[in-house]
This record gives structure tokens, sequence and C-alpha cells, in this order.
């Protein structure tokens, strides 16, 4: 494998170009303004990395609903009243001849108990993390109305993006979030269509695939982002994403992303509950190549990419299994922004980022993430990242911005209801 491969373009089924094979992931930035809208920050942070070389940018969560964030600087798009900052948005990330989508996300039960917003869910299971549990709402589950109106609010927000100048959207039914808790039998424990075997518990991403799909233009993307596997006992299995993609073959995807984990689970982080799993970088290849053997759709995988060997491997065929097309790259460019001209350059950079190897793992997952939105902060006002930042202090830090932030969302809550 050589790099000129890394740097060939991949040509989409529905005929869109991405320049290379590399995809900045999408990460939590925290960042929306008041009223849970882009500002300068995350223009200036998606400039850089739209500058650096990356073939594809998927954003940060962005909400389908104004009362369902995953955490309270997130962004919300559902309706047209601050439209213009998302085109702004779209024009700064489009640059460069990079394809920008958004992701959109509904969290479901992992909704933060400060927010003030009643958490829904496929059935009233409760996160179980020890007592980290407290911080979260108590879930109520979902009617089917509601069900409805959710798999509306995803076209609609699809519909939106489109309008502003985006290149697609990823749909993300992974990590624990409300599609991924759908498809998971340990939370999913309804007994009507929408629970029991596994065609029923994925008949909800299925229909919001099939909506979207139908809500926007053939020339607009529509991409999934899928567990491989959950990584906890008697949950979402690697067989069952292998029958999801199966069936999402044929239903006009463009891009399959795989990682893996939830909350309880944090596996895209390299910290599985399910220790036999391993730590390894590219911790996700292995089963990526494994379901990309029964996909028809382009696959991508995300899950600790910092070397340039590794990237190179992943689109080599192994052991008899499919190269996989598109690598997502997402902790990595949080300190290298310029990480594909870099490699694209000749330099065979390798990121060295020093793992937070405390006991707690839900701690250690909370300064993983916190030591990272460190870094994001750092670009989005043009300064320099600092690799060498005490992970103690960004959590901290990070738990007190956490807290105005939803202090702030509450408000804007009140205002706007």
């Amino acid at each position: 494998m050589s790099a000129s491969t890394l740097f060939s373009p991949l040509t989409l089924p529905n005929g869109v170009v991405i320049k290379n094979r590399l995809c900045k992931a999408a990460m939590e930035e925290n960042m929306a303004e008041y009223g849970q809208l882009p500002g300068q920050q995350l223009y200036t942070l998606y400039g850089q990395w739209s500058e650096g070389g990356v073939g594809l940018m998927l954003t940060g969560n962005v909400m389908v609903a104004a009362n369902a964030l995953t955490g309270p600087g997130g962004v919300v798009l559902d309706n047209e009243d601050h439209l213009g900052r998302f085109e702004k948005w779209a024009q700064i990330g489009t640059a460069n001849n990079t394809q920008f989508w958004m992701q959109i996300s509904h969290p479901g039960r992992q909704l933060y108990a400060n927010m003030g917003e009643q958490a829904l869910s496929p059935s009233d299971v409760a996160l179980e993390m020890g007592s980290f549990s407290k911080m979260f709402a108590a879930p109520r589950a979902l009617t089917e109305a509601e069900i409805q109106e959710i798999i509306e609010r995803f076209a609609k927000t699809a519909q939106l993006a489109e309008k502003a100048g985006f290149g697609g959207v990823q749909i993300h039914s992974a990590h624990g979030y409300l599609i991924s808790q759908f498809l998971s039998p340990l939370v999913n424990q309804r007994e009507d269509q929408w629970g029991g075997e596994l065609a029923n518990r994925a008949r909800f991403l299925f229909s919001i695939v099939e909506r979207v799909r139908a809500a926007v233009s053939p020339q607009f993307c529509v991409a999934v982002k899928l567990n491989s596997a959950d990584f906890q006992k008697g949950g979402f299995s690697a067989e069952d994403s292998k029958w999801v993609v199966s069936q999402l073959n044929s239903m006009g995807l463009d891009l399959i992303e795989l990682s893996g984990g939830s909350y309880e689970s944090p596996a895209m982080q390299g910290n599985p509950a399910d220790s036999s799993t391993g730590r390894r970088e590219a911790y996700f290849i292995d089963f990526a190549r494994e379901i990309a053997a029964v996909s028809d759709i382009p696959i991508m995988v995300t899950g600790g990419i910092r070397r340039f060997d590794i990237a190179e491997q992943a689109l080599s065929e192994e052991g008899g299994l499919p190269a996989v097309d598109m690598l997502g790259v997402a902790t990595a460019m949080a300190y290298h922004p310029d990480l594909p001209n870099l490699w694209r350059n000749g330099d065979a950079l390798d990121v060295q980022i020093p793992p937070i190897q405390w006991k707690n793992r839900t701690m250690a997952a909370l300064g993983t993430m916190s030591v990272i939105k460190h870094q994001l902060k750092q670009l989005s006002l043009g300064k320099p990242v600092q690799p060498g930042v005490n992970a103690v202090l960004a959590t901290l830090r990070d738990r007190i911005k956490a807290s105005r932030q939803a202090s702030r969302y509450r408000k804007w809550r009140e205002t706007s209801a």
C-alpha cells in the first residue's frame, strides 16, 4: 500500500467524489453559542481542518430536537430561524474541495440531568454507571407518536442541512445514543413492533434512513454511523451489525462508518467494559473488515488511527477480508489539524498522545474527552494545542464549563418555549 492509495479519490454510490480516503471524524466540540447555534469558534476550528487536507469532515453531534442534547454546548438544527449561521459553517467546511457532512443525532437516555429535560428511550432502562449514574436523567419509554415524531425530526434536520449547503448527513446510530438504544437488546425491552427480535429493534433506524433519503436530493449524501458492537455482554453484537449492514445495502446509503461502545462501555476511546477486546490502535479495523465483506456500501472505520502505517494497513486486504474504503481520524486531528497534508507530503508523523490510565474507567473516559476538548478549544481560538495539559485540571475546567452551559441552556429553553 502506498500513499497514493491513501490519497486516491473515492466515488460514492450517488456519484459524489471524495478527494481522498481520510475523514475528520466527529468529535463533540460543545462550542454552541447562545441559542445552540454555530458561531466563530466552530467556524475557526473547521476552517483549520478544511485547510488541513482532509477529504471529508463530519460535524460533532447536531441535534434534531431542542429538548434532547448530548451536552449543553451542543448545536441544534430544527428550524430555519438562524439558517444563515449554518450556511456560513457549510461554506467554510466545503472550501478546498472538502466534503462536509452534518452528523445528526438524538441522545435518548444519554441525557445529562442538569439539562432539566425528560430523557426518552425505547424503554425505561437507566444507564448503569455506578456513582456516575445520577449525572443522567431517568428515562421514560417513548410512545408510538413520539417515535414517529423523532423519525420526522431526523428528516427535517437533513432537509435543513441540505438547504444550508452541507454535502450530506450522517445518522448517528452508535455510541449508545437513541438509535443505538433501539438496536440494543439490553436497553430495548419493548414488546411492540419496535422491540424484540433484531428486525424489530432495527426498524427505528431503517425508518429514519428511508425518511431521510426520501426528504433530500439524490446528490445529497446520506450516511450511517453504526456500532460494530456495543462491547457489552448480551448487547448489540458484531453478528447483529453484519445483519443490519446487509439490510442497509438496499436503502440508498452512500457510506457506513463503524465504531463501537457507549457511555457505559467507552470502546470508542479504546476502553471497553469488556476487557477481552483489549486496547489497541485502530481497534475497530478487524470488525470493519468482516462487516465490509457483506456490504455493498463503502465502509469507513474510526477509532484510534494515529500512525501512517496503520492507516495504510487498513486500506489493504488482509487475511482474505476486504479493505475498508475510508479512515476516520478524530483525536489525532485534535492535535494536528493538518495531519493529512503532513502525510501527503511524506511526513509519516506518528501522533503520540499519553493515555489517561486512571483506575476508574468512567473518570478516565471523562478525562480523555476533557483533554481532547481542551485541544479543540485552543484550535478554535487560533492558538496552538497543548499536548502536556494536566488531565485533572482539564477535567475540572470542562465540568465547570458544562455547568455554566447547562444553566445558559435552561435559560434559553425557558425564554424560547
